[in-house]
């Protein structure tokens, strides 16, 4: 037992001379100043500065693409409008091949009001609308005033009298005012 007695002293002096150099180096870390891990101005300054640029550059990034979407979106649309519009030039090159020959005027109109209809049911579904002027009142922001005409009645003062070019809408946006007489 005094073998085991020996060890377990020895063991314990061991064990008190390792917590005392623990203690010392606590306390040596205790007197030594603190590194502060907040960063200086200039660090704060720097990553500041650096997210700035990386933002200013996202930004310019983002503008550029959006421009070429809108410029690729907006030939886009013309290409389908101009491929929808196609079958109406065919039909006027079909109607002059055969027009050649023909010599009954009837035939022509009949050729020309298809042609026409069919070129007003593509527009139409593409969202155009006619404006209807005629008998409306003048208003500026429809109607063009080309001329101004005595009004034969008195009812037709400030009302539009002929229609000389149609005005035309675009999904209910005016593309086009009509230009017309106006009864004063």
């Amino acid at each position: 037992m005094s073998k085991n007695k020996a060890k377990s002293v020895e063991e314990t002096t061991e064990n008190n001379e390792l917590d005392r150099e623990n203690q010392s180096d606590i306390d040596d870390n205790a007197t030594e100043p603190e590194k502060s891990t907040e960063p200086t101005a200039e660090e704060k300054l720097a990553e500041l500065n650096d997210r700035y640029l990386r933002l200013h550059a996202d930004f310019e990034n983002f503008r550029k693409r959006t421009y070429a979407e809108k410029v690729q979106l907006i030939s886009n649309a013309n290409a389908l409008l101009l491929k929808d519009l196609l079958p109406v030039l065919d039909d006027f090159d079909r109607a002059k091949a055969s027009n050649i020959n023909t010599e009954d005027s009837t035939i022509l109109k009949e050729g020309f009001v298809l042609i026409q209809s069919k070129f007003l049911s593509i527009l139409e579904s593409k969202g155009l609308k006619a404006m209807e002027a005629k008998g409306e009142s003048f208003n500026i922001e429809l109607h063009e005033a080309v001329a101004n005409m005595p009004a034969t009645d008195e009812s037709l003062k400030g009302k539009v009298i002929d229609d000389l070019e149609k005005g035309y809408y675009l999904n209910d946006t005016v593309i086009r005012f009509a230009k017309v007489v106006v009864g004063q």
